[in-house]
């Protein structure tokens, strides 16, 4: 018995995603200035596909992360420095 690879084509995995699962509230990953992101870093954390989230997030113009929300477990300022450390 072979398992199904994980991803099968470009662009597939956002399927697969945690936060694309039936009764997950995307609101979790848009929390109010002050609010806790824990539960939206929880559903990500259990995430099969965290690593495309990231580099999709991170191939992201900051200009148009301006909506911030939780990617991949990382707020929008986690973000900004990630990419400035990769310069």
């Amino acid at each position: 018995m072979s398992a199904a690879p994980l991803v099968q084509a470009a662009g597939d995995w956002r399927e697969l995603a945690a936060c694309a699962r039936s009764g997950i509230d995307p609101e979790v990953f848009f929390p109010l200035k002050g609010g806790s992101a824990r539960r939206a870093r929880r559903i990500c954390a259990s995430c099969p596909v965290q690593a495309p989230c990231l580099a999709d997030a991170l191939a992201t113009s900051p200009w148009d992360d301006v909506s911030g929300g939780i990617r991949a477990g990382t707020t929008a300022r986690e973000r900004e420095r990630m990419r400035r450390r990769a310069r």
